[in-house]
C-alpha cells in the first residue's frame, strides 16, 4: 500500500460499504452491534514537511459542546491507539478520533485493522459522550 489509490482499491473490493469518494478521501461505514449502530471512518492522505505520505483514519465522535476537556486529554494520555482532536463538520466543531500511519510498511491487513480499531473505539467513545446515542 504505497499510495492512496491502492488503499482506495482495497476498500472498494467489496469488504467495506464505501459511502463517499473524493480525491484523496474515502469514507467507509462500519455496521456495529449487529447492525444497530454505525460508524463512519474517513481515510485521507496527509503529507509531512519532508514530503512523506501518511494515511489518516478518523471518525467523528461528538460535538465539543459539553465535552469535558480533562476527560479527553486523559484519554489521549492513556490511549494506545488513536488520539483525540477537534475538527469542523459543516462548520460545527466536533471531537474526532484519529490515527496517522506512514505508507511505508502499510499492508492491506493493517488498513483493515486500523479501520476496525478506529471505528470500534470511536463508537465506544460516541456512546460514552452522547449518553448512548449514535449521532453520526
Amino acid at each position: 500500500m504505497q499510495n492512496f489509490e491502492k488503499i482506495r482499491s482495497h476498500l472498494a473490493s467489496g469488504r467495506y460499504k464505501v459511502t463517499m469518494q473524493d480525491p484523496y478521501v474515502v469514507c467507509v461505514e462500519l455496521s456495529l452491534d449487529n447492525g444497530k449502530r454505525h460508524q463512519a471512518i474517513f481515510l485521507s492522505e496527509l503529507q509531512d514537511d519532508d514530503g512523506r505520505n501518511y494515511l489518516r483514519a478518523s471518525t467523528v465522535i461528538a460535538p465539543i459542546t459539553g465535552v469535558d476537556c480533562r476527560r479527553a486529554l486523559a484519554f489521549n494520555w492513556e490511549s494506545r491507539v488513536g488520539y483525540l482532536a477537534i475538527g469542523d463538520l459543516d462548520g460545527v466543531p466536533y471531537i474526532q478520533l484519529c490515527e496517522n500511519r506512514p505508507y511505508e510498511g502499510l499492508t492491506a491487513a493493517e488498513v483493515d485493522r486500523l479501520i476496525l480499531e478506529i471505528g470500534g473505539m470511536g463508537d465506544r467513545l460516541e456512546r460514552a459522550l452522547s449518553a448512548g446515542g449514535d449521532l453520526l
